[in-house]
């Protein structure tokens, strides 16, 4: 068995920033949730609830409020009937934007090399 260079207290250190991040983006759904809002810039309820399916109304309500309270989402409320919701990306949100680019090309590279991304121009 390999030796490990650290100790088990440097590797729990160094493990601090990513377990953090996966605690806020680790819901099933929060990373399309970010997607589709970084892409669109504003998204109400009900365009998410369409977007990702399979997606209960329970669950998104919970993801977008975990998302809110994490500081990537900004969520306003307009007093009208019906009452109307809108999300949008707050700058802790839109400077997770290349993040979510990076994490796109990847997949598009490893796990879905035939895929045409219909979010992305695509100019010969």
């Amino acid at each position: 068995m390999a030796e490990n260079k650290f100790s088990a207290k440097e590797a729990l250190a160094r493990c601090v920033p990513m377990s953090k991040l996966q605690s806020v983006i680790g819901g099933k759904w929060k990373i399309l949730i970010l997607w589709y809002v970084s892409f669109y810039k504003v998204q109400r309820f009900g365009e998410l609830l369409r977007r990702l399916d399979g997606i209960t109304q329970s669950t998104l309500s919970k993801q977008l409020r975990e998302l809110e309270s994490d500081g990537f989402l900004h969520r306003e409320i307009y007093k009208e009937a019906p009452p109307k919701v809108e999300y949008s990306l707050t700058p802790l949100g839109e400077s997770f934007i290349p993040v979510l680019q990076t994490m796109m090309a990847w997949s598009e590279t490893h796990l879905c090399p035939d895929y045409q991304n219909p979010y992305v121009s695509r100019e010969t």
